[in-house]
């Protein structure tokens, strides 16, 4: 064994160890509105499918779901917040769970959606708000519709003569994405165990047509069950169009759920962002329906309205058909790594709350583009009703 005196001398020459690097931190300040979860591009892990619930106590819940190259493509992510949104903690984290709705309905909190990307149709229940779920392995406990590719986003449950309602799509049609969506209406006895796939009954699907909308329309997708001024259970699905934005869907439904039908000639609308995923909720107070969505201002439209997601506006129509752009809620100059997208939102008196898919600045770079959003954010639209204008440099050219 070498002495320490000869050996001290060369341990002496050896280099110094390199410091360590400081790992960098996030500036979640940047972002707008609270934020609730966090996924720096460098995970490639991409925050999708907002949705939140509100419960009876004054709860609020709300999930995501984590898309992109570094992630399963089959999980949720739950949190809740006790102050009215002005902090959030994480209660779950959800395998085989995805593009999923939060609902709450009779007493306990319910999330609707696929199992995985292009899964089957499946539904979980909470009974301690949102901490614990169900799990859907049968035809009993919450597997709706089993064997075949199902596609839905964070959409409304609405109750009607007796029945919730809940729109969705499969991917069994012919051609790519957009064009192989095929439209169908689910629902359900309000009193039924909505685990049981024999209580819901489920529509005729229907696919979209390439030369509708003189050759725009890229298909439909991620619709909204609405009940009509006339009391008749629809189906408004975003339209993929390009160059034109702006277009919509109304698919009606039967009395009885079994039936969708759709007239070209008759049923699509203009709806400013309907090339984007949007929610539209009525307000019984206004007698108006309401959204928020993608619209595309004029200086913005670079004919690519599916990818144009940095404006975020408050919607209104009195009639489902007609609708004003009321006001802009969030919005950055940059269409290219920033935007404020497939925004669900539920009416709170005065206010709207909202839960938003957020690419923005976090201090690591941002987000990985437009579309590949790095925050979930929650935001208050206080006294939504008497907003209006829309910011001058934003208007008509």
């Amino acid at each position: 064994m070498m002495p320490l005196g000869a050996l001290l001398p060369l341990l002496l020459a050896l280099p110094a160890p390199a410091p360590q690097q400081e790992v960098p931190k996030p500036d979640l300040s940047l972002a707008p509105g609270v934020v609730i979860d966090h996924s720096p591009a460098s995970t490639r892990q991409y925050i999708g499918s907002p949705s939140i619930a509100a419960l009876p106590d004054g709860t609020y819940v709300a999930s995501h779901d984590l898309f992109g190259p570094g992630s399963t493509r089959d999980t949720t992510v739950v949190f809740a917040s006790n102050d009215r949104g002005s902090s959030w903690v994480r209660l779950a984290a959800i395998k085989g769970q995805w593009w999923s709705t939060l609902f709450f309905h009779r007493g306990a909190l319910y999330l609707m959606g696929t199992n995985r990307e292009y899964g089957e149709a499946v539904i979980r229940r909470s009974l301690d708000r949102g901490l614990t779920w169900s799990t859907p392995v049968d035809s009993a406990t919450g597997l709706i519709l089993p064997g075949k590719k199902f596609h839905c986003a964070p959409v409304p449950v609405v109750e009607r003569a007796g029945r919730i309602w809940r729109a969705m799509e499969d991917a069994e049609g012919p051609g790519g994405w957009g064009e192989h969506f095929r439209a169908f209406m689910m629902s359900a006895p309000i009193e039924s165990d909505l685990l049981r796939a024999d209580s819901w009954t489920v529509s005729n699907p229907l696919g979209s047509d390439p030369s509708w909308l003189d050759g725009m329309c890229g298909g439909w997708l991620e619709g909204n069950a609405v009940v009509t001024p006339e009391g008749e259970i629809v189906d408004v699905l975003r339209v993929d169009t390009k160059p034109e934005p702006g277009h919509a869907a109304i698919v009606r439904i039967s009395e009885d759920g079994n039936a969708a039908t759709f007239d070209p000639e008759a049923d699509f609308i203009r709806l400013p962002g309907g090339a984007k995923k949007f929610t539209i909720r009525y307000d019984p107070r206004t007698e108006c329906y309401w959204s928020l969505a993608n619209w595309v201002p004029p200086k913005f439209d670079t004919g690519q309205p599916g990818r144009t997601r940095n404006t975020l506006a408050l919607l209104a129509s009195t009639d489902l058909r007609d609708w004003e752009v009321r006001a802009v809620v969030l919005h950055h100059p940059d269409a290219e790594n920033h935007g404020f997208q497939y925004v669900d939102w539920l009416f709170e008196g005065d206010d709207l709350i909202a839960v938003v898919r957020t690419a923005f600045d976090d201090g690591l770079g941002g987000a990985h583009n437009q579309h590949d959003a790095n925050f979930m954010t929650f935001h208050r639209i206080e006294d939504f009703r008497t907003l209006e204008g829309i910011p001058a440099d934003l208007g008509d050219d």
